[in-house]
């Protein structure tokens, strides 16, 4: 959610509950308007969703974002998990825009996920790779 918002206003906001939003933006891509729609679904949300609304969220979208922090072990080690539902879902679809994005690249000194493994694990599943700071 930070990292959404963020985007969205240019203001960091540290502490978020484990709500869902979905927002609408309009940006200047290129000279051209582009109306992004985000669903936001926190991770400790989408892992207590059965299938189908997660399959529901996968069906509406046409490109994803997986934000994990480099500070946390497990919010990294689902991602393959994650990856591989969605390619299922959208299979048939053509190629479906991913990108893995490690958050908090602020807090070196706390960091257990290098960039070097996002980088390999974008790679080995054919994604989009970047390290950011939300606070930053």
């Amino acid at each position: 959610a930070a990292l959404t918002v963020r985007f969205l206003t240019r203001r960091f906001i540290g502490e978020y509950g484990d709500m869902e939003f979905i927002y609408s933006h309009t940006l200047t891509v290129d000279g051209r308007e582009v109306l992004f729609h985000i669903w936001d679904v926190p991770n400790s949300q989408d892992q207590a969703d059965d299938g189908s609304s997660e399959e529901k969220r996968i069906q509406w979208a046409d490109s994803f974002v997986l934000v994990y922090s480099i500070c946390d072990r497990a919010s990294f080690n689902i991602l393959p998990f994650k990856i591989q539902f969605i390619k299922a879902a959208k299979e048939g679809q053509g190629q479906v825009p991913i990108v893995i994005v490690g958050n908090k690249r602020d807090l070196q000194h706390q960091r257990v996920v290098s960039s070097e493994e996002g980088r390999l694990l974008a790679l080995s599943l054919d994604c989009g790779f970047y390290e950011v700071s939300a606070a930053e």
